[in-house]
């Protein structure tokens, strides 16, 4: 297993270009399915998760390259509506192709998703909203089975704005008959930038960036040349790790309206945020001062992918800090990680209260899943000493080496494999 080596206490300095938003890439993948002709997709991230959803696609018959930041798709040949267990429990994102199946094929035959351990996540909203559209659905155990002879159009209502669920039912409406309505749907900009792509593919697809979708029904798609907008969320990992460390980074390629948010919460921490067209630059020379109250909650609010990256920042603050996690009720495992390293952070139910320490402590550490990861990884810039972070895959499932992206700008990490050190 890789562990990452990080010798803190150095603040970060420098420019870094930001990768596609893998967030963005896998539904899209997914949806590539449902073209008739090739399909090239650019500014794709190398990353675990992206690698499975390549598979999974080879799986079902298609061809699929990944060359460089570019993934051409073939899905001319698919032949299967099957998904292993195996590859279905790599990763939650494979359940994004139970709408495409449906809609190319009349039937999916899949298993319940695998992922990052942060929560219950049910899938109860994707079934619920492909059975509006025809689709007759059967669980056996962790088999799901679902089948529609002709998929039509519907009003769809969604009790919560479910990411997964709006784009799976967005998939699979592009090619029903008459008109689906989305009501109570997600606004993500992953969701905008999916809406794009079916266009492209000639869907007619409105509405995205609201809380309603409109899909009219075509009977076929073609192939398309398409990029994946830049990834948000790791755009405000580094945000956060240039404010944690006191460093000054200019970020490019980026999207400043997405992150609307975290730019707030950091601004009024006393961190200077100077943004352009696709440039953010993070400058911080003192010591942050809390912030009373960060919630997460569904987009445009404070996303939760970013909730574990933040606290990391606001363990350092002058004062004392509350965060309250309203999405996943697993997503405070990094916190006795945090702790072990000079943290002061008390837990309550979904509330997390942080006094700030004035430093924090290299040690050994565990990633229990993806953001937490970073999370500790940010914990280690900014520690005094070495701290080893442990459970890189879960890391790698959306950051590409994510080591070579700190020492961009001038953080001192290595990773390293079988206990020898790889500059990778």
């Amino acid at each position: 297993m890789d562990n990452l080596v990080i010798e803190g206490g150095l603040p970060l300095s420098g420019t870094i270009r930001i990768h596609g938003a893998k967030n963005a890439a896998l539904p899209i993948l997914a949806a590539s399915l449902l073209a008739e002709g090739q399909v090239k997709i650019r500014n794709v991230p190398r990353l675990l998760d992206i690698e499975v959803m390549l598979d999974i696609l080879r799986d079902l018959g298609c061809k699929a390259l990944h060359e460089g930041t570019v993934v051409t798709v073939e899905p001319a040949a698919a032949a299967s509506s099957h998904i292993p267990e195996t590859l279905m429990r790599k990763m939650r994102s494979s359940v994004f192709l139970m709408g495409p199946l449906l809609a190319r094929f009349g039937e999916a035959q899949l298993y319940q998703p695998g992922g990052c351990a942060i929560g219950e996540r049910k899938i109860d909203l994707h079934l619920r909203g492909l059975a509006a559209l025809g689709a007759e659905i059967r669980e056996k155990g962790s088999r799901i089975v679902c089948k529609a002879q002709k998929l039509r159009g519907a009003e769809v209502i969604l009790d919560f704005p479910s990411v997964g669920a709006t784009e799976n039912i967005m998939m699979a409406a592009v090619l029903a008959q008459g008109r689906t309505t989305i009501i109570g749907a997600a606004r993500e900009p992953e969701i905008q930038d999916l809406q794009r792509f079916l266009n492209e593919m000639g869907a007619n697809v409105k509405g995205a960036g609201t809380d309603t979708l409109i899909i009219d029904g075509v009977t076929s798609l073609r192939g398309c040349n398409f990029e994946v907008i830049p990834d948000r969320i790791v755009t405000g990992t580094v945000m956060v790790a240039a404010a944690a460390t006191r460093g000054d980074v200019t970020l490019e390629n980026t999207e400043p309206g997405h992150l609307a948010s975290l730019v707030h919460v950091l601004r009024r921490a006393g961190v200077q945020i100077d943004v352009g067209n696709d440039i953010i630059k993070v400058s911080a020379s003192k010591r942050p001062v809390a912030v009373e109250r960060v919630v997460t909650s569904p987009y445009p609010a404070f996303p939760t992918d970013l909730q574990a990256q933040v606290m990391t920042f606001l363990a350092l603050a002058d004062g004392v800090s509350m965060i309250k996690e309203t999405i996943f009720e697993g997503r405070f495992k990094h916190v006795d990680e945090l702790c072990r390293m000079g943290a002061d952070i008390r837990v309550d139910l979904n509330h997390a209260f942080i006094r700030g320490v004035p430093q924090l402590y290299g040690t050994t550490v565990e990633a229990t899943d993806l953001r937490a990861g970073a999370a500790l990884v940010i914990a280690g810039l900014c520690a005094q000493g070495r701290t080893v972070v442990e459970q890189v895959h879960h890391i790698d499932r959306g950051y590409d080496r994510i080591e070579n992206m700190f020492r961009q700008i001038g953080g001192n990490i290595i990773r390293e494999t079988n206990k020898t050190k790889v500059y990778s």
